[in-house]
């Protein structure tokens, strides 16, 4: 039997496949030169220099045994302007387009729904506009769909119905109107509509998605509130009417016992502003002192070896013989310090008319809690004894002043006219140095009577009893 024919009908039939094969690997090739003259891109991606055959580009993948482009990856690669229409449904056997992250714009090539194996189809994060078309029916192997962070507007198209192997559907951030359609065919897993201008009832297959999935949009229905607009959207989550009284009786108790805690706390403070008392340094004796003007005298309780002016008010205005100006008014002006300019709401009358109690002597002069009318405390150090000028002491004064360390109490305000000096301090309620190096013995120490710094320069008081004590331990 002579087997020419049959082998020259075999040799013509390869041939014939070899020229489809290679024929059709043209088509793609020439379909991915079209993409490249309309929306550009990175030339790496496009470097026709290279063989003809596109399968050795960067982003194409073929598949071995048909010698066809299965796949196309371009994220990110600047491409922009408009995908070219009939170029992309060439490539036949495609199955994942992603040309996410780019500058694409322009409407949906519809030829892309003529890309039968397609199954990830990736565009989120571009500038495609116009609605979405409404043939998504003959993409039966559709999983994946991202068309996220675009500018789609119009209906979801009723066709995803029909995709039921879809599993992933992303669409968030668009303009998309309307309601969802009922997608109960598909098998979704992954779902996003949120930030679009949806309206209607959220679908029951959606149920139990995350609120999140939703957000941004005109929705109701689980997990969202109900569509009647009483409580959530599932009906076992909805709050009873006597458990919503229950939460209205219980919030305006709670609003009546705040004010009223406030209202005792606001009496409380008011009753102590005018009087406050302390314990005197040399004899453990309480000594209690109203300085509210000038001409009143202050109240003492008990106590010995205080100063001899027993209030600020007649310390300063009338007992120190202070400079007097040409009106012959002594000047009330205290100098504050500018990083403390917005602690300075007061002046010296205020300071005058301030509750006072001594805190105890020092080596140059005498300590005093004030406690002013607008409810905070500060301590004052009268000077005495001072030999340098005004000039030169206002020096020393100023340079304490621009002092800052988280170990100094820090120097406010000052008064100085003539005879009459005043240091303004932040009040410590912490106690006195002593206190803190030796212990709480006989709590015969306050903070100002025993410490003060003045020009760099620190003094104790009681000194002797002191040295005794550090002696002793």
């Amino acid at each position: 039997m002579d087997k020419s024919p049959l082998f020259l009908s075999l040799l013509l039939l390869l041939s014939t496949l070899i020229s489809t094969t290679t024929s059709d690997l043209a088509a793609d090739r020439s379909a991915i030169l079209s993409i490249r003259s309309a929306v550009g891109g990175r030339s790496i991606l496009w470097n026709i220099s290279q063989p003809a055959t596109p399968c050795t580009w960067p982003g194409v993948v073929c598949d071995n045994k048909t010698n066809r482009v299965v796949e196309l990856h371009f994220p990110g690669m600047g491409l922009s302007g408009e995908l070219p229409a009939n170029t992309l449904g060439n490539l036949t056997q495609l199955t994942t387009l992603s040309l996410r992250f780019n500058a694409l714009s322009g409407p949906l090539p519809t030829d892309i729904f003529n890309l039968v194996n397609l199954r990830n189809l990736y565009l989120q994060n571009n500038l495609f506009s116009g609605p979405i078309p409404d043939l998504f029916s003959p993409l039966v192997n559709l999983v994946r769909v991202s068309f996220a962070n675009n500018n789609f507007s119009g209906e979801i198209p009723g066709s995803v119905n029909n995709l039921t192997r879809l599993a992933t559907l992303y669409l968030e951030n668009n303009a998309l109107t309307g309601q969802i359609p009922d997608l109960t065919r598909t098998n979704i897993a992954l779902f996003n509509v949120s930030n679009n201008r949806l309206t209607g009832e959220i679908p029951k297959k959606f149920s139990g998605f995350p609120d999140t999935a939703f957000a941004g949009n005109e929705l109701c229905g689980g997990p969202l509130r109900a569509c009647n607009g009483s409580g959530s959207g599932s009906g076992s989550d909805k709050l009873s009417g006597g458990a919503i009284a229950g939460i209205v009786i219980g919030s305006v108790l709670g609003v009546i016992l705040v004010l009223l805690i406030l209202f005792f706390c606001c009496c409380k403070k008011r009753g102590k502003k005018d009087v406050t008392s302390s314990k005197d340094v040399g004899e453990n004796k309480q000594v209690e002192i109203e300085v509210e003007n000038q001409n009143r005298n202050p109240k003492v309780k008990s106590g010995e070896n205080v100063d001899s002016y027993s209030s600020l008010s007649s310390s300063v205005a009338g007992g120190g013989g202070g400079a007097k100006g040409k009106s012959g008014e002594v000047s009330k002006k205290l100098v504050f310090f500018n990083k403390n300019k917005e602690l300075g709401k007061f002046d010296l009358e205020d300071l005058l008319r301030a509750s006072a109690e001594v805190l105890g002597k020092g080596t140059f002069g005498t300590a005093y809690k004030a406690v002013l009318e607008m409810g905070f405390a500060v301590a004052v150090k009268r000077l005495k004894d001072v030999t340098m000028a005004d000039k030169e002491l206002r020096e020393k004064i100023e340079g304490v002043g621009a002092m800052d360390h988280e170990n100094l109490v820090p120097l406010r305000a000052y008064y100085c006219n003539g005879e009459e000096k005043l240091l303004v301090y932040d009040y410590m309620p912490m106690g006195s140095l002593s206190a803190l190096l030796h212990g709480n013995c006989g709590s015969r120490f306050s903070m100002f009577a025993n410490v003060t710094n003045v020009g760099g320069q620190v003094s104790f008081s009681n000194k002797k009893e002191t040295e005794e004590r550090v002696e002793h331990r």
